[in-house]
């Protein structure tokens, strides 16, 4: 009740003119934890905030809104396209309802680690993305594709998984993304979509094995609690996109324009520079260690797992979405294999 008054109140407030009346306020949505030192998400939105009301010396404000407090992601996605909030960050899971394309990025298996994922989207491929989703919304803008924590790791309650042989029989949650059910059936485990929000009670009754998420996103939900066993698959990485209501971004100025996108930038570098610290930190795999089993997989083990889910993920793609989505698959595929065999000193 109190999220629908919140939404209200909001939209409210917003007619034909009302953002620009306002002097240029943001609002801004998303589903994470408020902690911008706990929450790749939060820490993108915090930095975002900072810069954007700084750098136009407070022309442009940013209110955030985080843990859910108007809606799920999928909610926030229409209420900024509608203007009742001005931005949000949204998981490949929440848009695809909006562009069913941004399912080409569950390619799994792809990358060879996090650098390579930070050169395709910071790149051509991640520029087309952009182009593609904001000509076919159309009411969009689009400014980045923040880190959401990392790449996935799977976890489970029955046994240590290091070969194909080992998820048989696994029941594993997944998103409610189709591609995500393909992937997990193909590498012969059960997928079971479950909403985020019943995941830890579906663990601990029972009623899912495991499920999959990165490494931060497990700790912070104390899966360890009601998990013994996490495998460092790596199989997923799935960026949040950054988008910005159109109407909201077109009535700036250029100055103000340009301070956005600066901000947006270093919401992108905040939220992957705060993924990689709990990674590595008590709050991530070195405290996982201490409660759970972890396997990490040799390069044989991801190879066949890859061969198994690669071909399954790329038939759905083909079955299921157009031809720009098998094309703009294609393109993903090459800019990943151009980043994987690219050095740091390159």
């Amino acid at each position: 009740m109190k999220r629908t008054l919140a939404i209200v109140a909001l939209a409210m407030t917003i007619t034909a003119g009302a953002a620009y009346a306002e002097g240029g306020v943001i609002k801004f949505g998303h589903d994470n934890k408020t902690d911008p030192f706990e929450n790749p998400a939060h820490a993108c939105t915090a930095v975002f905030s900072n810069l954007v009301t700084s750098g136009t010396n407070g022309s442009v404000t940013v209110e955030v809104f985080g843990s859910n407090q108007l809606g799920s992601a999928a909610e926030h996605v229409q209420q900024m396209r509608d203007g009742i909030i001005q931005a949000t960050l949204t998981s490949t899971g929440a848009l695809a309802s909006y562009y069913p394309r941004i399912d080409v990025l569950n390619l799994p298996f792809a990358f060879s680690g996090n650098a390579s994922t930070y050169e395709v989207f910071d790149g051509e491929f991640g520029t087309e993305l952009a182009a593609d989703i904001e000509a076919t919304l159309g009411d969009v803008v689009v400014l980045g594709f923040p880190d959401t924590g990392g790449f996935f790791a799977v976890t489970n309650s029955q046994r240590p998984i290091a070969d194909l042989a080992d998820f048989d029989g696994i029941r594993i949650r997944t998103m409610t993304l189709p591609s995500h059910q393909k992937i997990v059936q193909s590498l012969g485990a059960e997928a079971y979509p479950l909403a985020w929000g019943e995941v830890y009670s579906g663990l601990q009754t029972g009623v899912i094995d495991g499920q999959m998420n990165p490494v931060p996103i497990i700790s912070f939900a104390n899966f360890s609690e009601v998990q013994k066993y996490m495998t460092l698959t790596n199989h997923l990485f799935s960026p949040y996109t950054f988008m910005m209501n159109k109407a909201f971004y077109d009535g700036l100025s250029d100055d103000e324009r340009a301070t956005i996108h600066t901000a947006a930038e270093n919401c992108v570098a905040a939220s992957r520079g705060l993924s990689r610290i709990i990674e590595a930190s008590d709050r991530g795999l070195a405290g996982l260690m201490d409660k759970m089993e972890v396997t990490a997989l040799s390069d044989d083990q991801r190879k066949a797992m890859a061969s198994a889910a690669q071909p399954a993920f790329e038939a759905h793609v083909r079955e299921n979405l157009d031809e720009k989505a098998v094309s703009l698959l294609a393109t993903f595929k090459s800019a990943v294999a151009a980043a994987n065999a690219a050095t740091y000193l390159d």
